[in-house]
């Protein structure tokens, strides 16, 4: 079967030379992560990239799945039982083709600088129908354009990048839907699901403003359509 079959559940929620501790993900992201896992897969190889101190694979270790995790660092809290690699996300993963039944990815692709070859490496180390399970901050959400409108700054991206840090620990690469799909869908992936963990109280205060962004987004891609039939 061939590459553009995998399958990525993709729930909307590193950088170079940085790890990511994810040991208290909020709202119970690993609980929801390991659930979609389990309804696409009953066993096989898991990769956690980037896996930080080893929270999610403890989830793995008593359970019908091989725990495989990587990082750009080996935190000591990553348990035994494990297999555990060095490896770079924005460079070559470092395991061969087709060796994966999943990847899951949770809170990493808005930290590294090459999104792009990270997805085509994820599709490359995974089986034919190969699943991946990816996580990233929801900046399409109502409340993250409304913030985005009046300060310049997403949600999850509130302040200024920090350019003095070689190391950066924050989000440099904040993605909407529409360029993670595009991505997705160029590096021989296919999205099956898309799914979220949490909605926030203070999302509810947007409601009203949604049908009048249904409205604009429906006749934006009209125009577009029509622009581009038009050959402008």
């Amino acid at each position: 079967m061939s590459k553009e079959e995998q399958k990525i559940p993709l729930s909307r929620n590193l950088s170079a030379n940085t790890s990511i501790s994810r040991e208290s993900a909020p709202h119970n992201t690993h609980g929801k992560v390991y659930a979609l896992l389990r309804d696409h897969l009953e066993c096989g190889q898991v990769l956690d990239v980037p896996c930080g101190s080893g929270a999610f694979l403890r989830r793995l270790l008593d359970s019908p799945f091989s725990a495989w995790g990587a990082d750009i660092v080996h935190h000591p809290a990553v348990p035994e039982g494990v297999v555990f690699t060095l490896a770079d996300m924005n460079e070559t993963l470092p395991f061969p083709d087709a060796q994966f039944d999943a990847v899951v990815s949770i809170k990493g692709i808005e930290h590294i600088r090459r999104p792009f070859d990270f997805l085509a490496e994820c599709a490359r180390i995974l089986k034919p129908c190969g699943l991946l399970i990816l996580t990233t901050p929801n900046i399409s959400a109502l409340r993250s354009r409304w913030r985005w409108l009046l300060t310049g700054f997403h949600n999850k991206g509130k302040f200024p990048l920090d350019e003095s840090n070689p190391l950066p620990r924050h989000h440099i690469n904040l993605l909407s839907y529409p360029q993670l799909r595009y991505m997705v869908h160029t590096t021989g992936l296919r999205i099956e699901r898309r799914d979220t963990n949490h909605i926030k109280a203070a999302s509810w205060l947007y409601l009203p403003l949604l049908p009048l962004t249904w409205l604009i987004t429906r006749w934006v891609l009209w125009r577009g359509a029509k622009n581009q039939a038009l050959g402008r």
